[in-house]
């Protein structure tokens, strides 16, 4: 048995494996139970995902970011699902050694891959495990509004697809309001952007969702663009493995006079509450909320898990590295707090 006892930090938490779901033959979900002092803490949204601490031999652990493809308007409790990958040290952990009864070590949900409403006709495009945040949205859509949804979903073979049986349960439920699309590598070959395009055209003004490796996202993105889909409505999850410890509390920078006196100032709304906080122009948004002992959600802070992501509301930044945010995102005004150092002199910024 694996067993985690204490918090490595003070933003994360040991959570029980209460169930493990046998998806595919490499793919597998992990139930969490969630005790009642957590409630609030583990709150999600469809599309989010959860930062895990994987025990290693060789540096004491490994941060590993998996989408919940549980969605929080009808699923009991959050789940999030994990493929393995060919030398994929996380993934393969889990899959082999994980079981129900265990303990892990993780972070709170983060990530903006989840639609502000569900007022919407929706496009979801998943290619193999990049259906797991995918079907998160896709529930919440189908429970939360009323518009029709569509869902592209390519794999290698039919074995391959994950959550098979879940998306026909969904289909039958809602015949008139929900279509899935397979696409099946071993019969249609590889899906191109001259492919896709043709299959989406009916579908031009939903909104667009799409999570899944890199050609797969580059030709749905090159499809949509031909067919004329606006930029502002395509959006997309990217993953990237962590390089740093998400799990080790922050250190807080002290600031010399001379910044301090040339800092910008911020007003800073997070769970609904405005904070107004003095910027030193060589720090991070999140180092200035965390020298003020503020709650700020972050996880890697280089820039690779969009954990700490929040809007421009008025003024302008600086980023060092923003490659994780889709150009649509950096359109509507989103940036990475881990990133983000003041430009002008005052600013608003939302979480």
């Amino acid at each position: 048995m694996t067993t985690v006892e204490v918090p490595h930090s003070s933003r994360s938490a040991v959570l029980t494996v209460s169930e493990i779901v046998e998806e595919t033959a490499d793919a597998r979900s992990l139930v969490f139970e969630i005790p009642a002092e957590l409630k609030d803490k583990f709150d999600y949204k469809p599309g989010q995902f959860l930062t895990l601490r994987i025990p290693s031999d060789h540096t004491g652990s490994v941060a590993r970011c998996y989408s919940l493809s549980s969605s929080p308007f009808s699923d009991p409790a959050p789940k999030v699902t994990v493929k393995r990958t060919a030398g994929g040290y996380g993934s393969n952990w889990i899959c082999d050694t994980l079981r129900a009864g265990d303990t892990i070590e993780v972070l709170p949900p983060s990530g903006i891959f989840t639609p502000k409403t569900f007022d919407h006709d929706f496009l979801l495009f998943g290619a193999g495990s990049g259906i797991t945040p995918v079907i998160a949205i896709l529930k919440a859509a189908l429970t939360e509004g009323t518009g029709r949804v569509v869902l592209v979903y390519a794999n290698r073979d039919e074995s391959s697809v994950i959550f098979g049986a879940e998306l026909r349960a969904l289909a039958a439920t809602h015949p008139k309001r929900l279509t899935v699309l397979h696409w099946i590598e071993s019969v249609q070959g590889l899906p191109s952007a001259t492919h896709l395009a043709t299959l989406v055209a009916p579908y031009l003004s939903h909104e667009a969702y799409m999570c899944g490796p890199g050609p797969f996202m580059d030709a749905v993105h090159t499809a949509l663009a031909d067919a004329g889909m606006p930029r502002t409505r395509v959006h997309s999850e990217v993953f990237v493995s962590l390089s740093g410890d998400p799990f080790l509390d922050a250190d807080v920078i002290e600031v010399s006079e001379a910044e301090a006196a040339d800092a910008a100032t911020v007003e800073v709304e997070l769970d609904g509450e405005r904070h107004t906080l003095s910027w030193p122009r060589k720090q991070t948004l999140v180092d200035i909320m965390l020298a003020e002992g503020l709650d700020v959600p972050y996880s890697c802070q280089e820039g690779e898990c969009g954990s700490c992501a929040c809007t421009v509301v008025e003024g302008e930044v600086r980023m060092e590295n923003s490659e994780i945010l889709d150009p649509e995102d950096v359109e509507n005004g989103y940036i990475l707090g881990c990133q983000a150092k003041p430009v002008t002199d005052h600013l608003k910024i939302e979480f």
